[in-house]
């Protein structure tokens, strides 16, 4: 990258000492590399995280809210189905801890003769 850096700023060198283009022309055409090439750089170096980050296990924000979304439409669908099971569940449950709790006979407890 240094080195065509370096022959890019020759090339527009000897244009400039030839009076082929104006220095204007010259800033210009540097300014639109400069661009070009920071843009290029910068996908290389997403190229590089988005490897890098998935290589290690990560997932991008993107995905994880995209999973997160389809588990929330998946579990308010599934809520009212386990609301009304739930709700008719606690309704059977009182009814039987009600019945059950009827009263147990005790036995009388046993005289103890003592021998004389």
């Amino acid at each position: 990258m240094a080195n065509d850096l370096f022959s890019t700023l020759r090339t527009y060198l000897t244009k400039v000492s030839e009076g082929e283009k104006s220095p204007a022309e010259i800033a210009a055409g540097l300014n639109l590399w400069v661009r070009e090439s920071g843009e290029a750089l910068k996908s290389k170096i997403e190229e590089e995280v988005e490897s890098s980050v998935s290589k290690m296990g990560f997932v991008k924000r993107e995905e994880f809210d995209e999973l997160k979304r389809k588990l929330d439409a998946m579990s308010s669908e599934s809520t009212p189905k386990k609301a009304a099971s739930a709700s008719s569940a606690k309704k059977s449950s009182t009814k039987k801890v009600a019945t059950k709790k009827s009263p147990t006979k005790k036995s009388p407890a046993k005289k103890v003769r003592k021998s004389a």
